[in-house]
């Protein structure tokens, strides 16, 4: 009998324009999701939404332009994925955004963005989400944490704060909604090498890219930054019917960080 199926599953994916998003509404839709494909530049949706309908078995995927920090725009959005899928079985909480600096460094601005990107735009996406699946009887949420949800990383302040919220958040979500048939989980990956993180060192680290990707794959003691597919593989099993006995907790992907 086949695993890690999601057939007749209707998910979304926030922040599914690239980078893990995109892996993770790839390897949903290649086992059988409708994969709704959120992203605040549609651009990066269609880009997603074209690999997952080419192929030898094109999967089930639509577009929709959605910034996450906005209430109206994204209970609107969550109305569309209904009226185009019918329900909503799984949420994958993945849009998200970075920054450098300790508490010195970050300045209001800056410290509110993240905020606003990494955890007001969860809490919209998992309200939203919560007030569909309930009348159903339950669904899916996945939350992308960090290992800067549970250790200390130099230089992450903001960063490392809104990740520690979404840690809690997804506490708070699963027992809150246990007994209404929604799992809350999160993962909390180490370095993940993607084309965000080549833009991001490019635009932090000027003249400096190579020395710098070298460190961030050596913060891994198994050599090397994961890789977005093996974040996605995770994400299936959590989202699956296979871990239908799994609520309220953070599985850390980390090539041995926390184990150093």
């Amino acid at each position: 009998m086949a695993v890690f199926r999601l057939d007749g599953k209707t998910a979304v994916v926030t922040g599914g324009g690239s980078g893990i998003g995109q892996a993770i509404s790839e390897v949903f839709a290649a086992q059988g999701a409708r994969v709704m494909v959120l992203d605040r530049e549609a651009g990066a949706a269609e880009e997603t939404v074209s690999r997952i309908r080419a192929g030898a078995n094109p999967g089930n995927a639509e577009v929709f332009a959605c910034d996450v920090t906005q209430a109206a725009e994204v209970q609107k959005t969550l109305d569309a994925v209904l009226e185009a899928g019918g329900k909503l079985d799984i949420l994958v909480n993945n849009a998200g955004i970075a920054h450098v600096g300790t508490i010195e460094s970050t300045g209001e601005a800056d410290f509110d963005r993240v905020m606003a990107v990494n955890v007001k735009g969860a809490y919209l996406c998992a309200q939203a989400a919560v007030a569909r699946m309930v009348p159903r009887g339950g669904g899916v949420i996945l939350n992308m944490a960090s290992i800067a949800s549970l250790i200390g990383v130099p230089d992450r302040f903001a960063y490392s704060v809104s990740k520690g919220a979404i840690l809690t958040m997804t506490y708070s979500i699963a027992i809150d909604y246990v007994k209404m048939g929604i799992r809350c989980n999160c993962i909390a990956p180490a370095r993940i090498h993607t084309p965000f993180v080549d833009g991001f060192v490019k635009k932090n680290y000027p003249g400096k890219e190579a020395e710098m990707l070298q460190k961030l794959s050596e913060y891994q003691p198994i050599g090397r930054m994961g890789k977005p597919g093996e974040v996605a593989n995770l994400a299936l099993y959590l989202c699956s019917d296979e871990a239908s006995f799994i609520t309220g907790q953070c599985y850390p992907i980390d090539g041995g960080v926390l184990v150093t």
